[in-house]
Parts: C-alpha cells; structure tokens; sequence
C-alpha cells in the first residue's frame, strides 16, 4: 500500500528551502549541476524530491 504525505503549501515551501539548504546550493546551482551529472548522490536525491515538490506547488 502506497505510503501518502499531507502537507500544506507552507510545509511543503518549507521543505523545499530546507532541502536546498542541506545541498548547499541554490536551486539555479544545483539545477546547473544536475545538468552536467556533477552531484553527488544526496544532491540527486534533493534534485528528484525539490521536482515532485516543484509540481505538487505548480498552479497547472
């Protein structure tokens, strides 16, 4: 059974910053680098979540 996470757009935002924060990067940076197969595989992990966050905070 598939696992399912409630979050508001405050908790997810949140979330996001923190994810960044813990890359060390800003989202720019770390989209560049990602880009070029340059992170490492805790920032590929950061990258894949900061999407799905990305379009779950999408207006479409």
């Amino acid at each position: 059974m598939p696992t399912v996470i409630h979050l508001t757009r405050q908790e997810a935002e949140q979330q996001r910053r923190e994810l960044l924060d813990r890359a060390g990067l800003t989202y720019e940076e770390l989209r560049d680098q990602v880009a070029v197969y340059a992170v490492t595989m805790d920032q590929l992990m950061v990258w894949h979540t900061i999407e799905g966050l990305d379009y779950l905070l999408s207006d479409e």
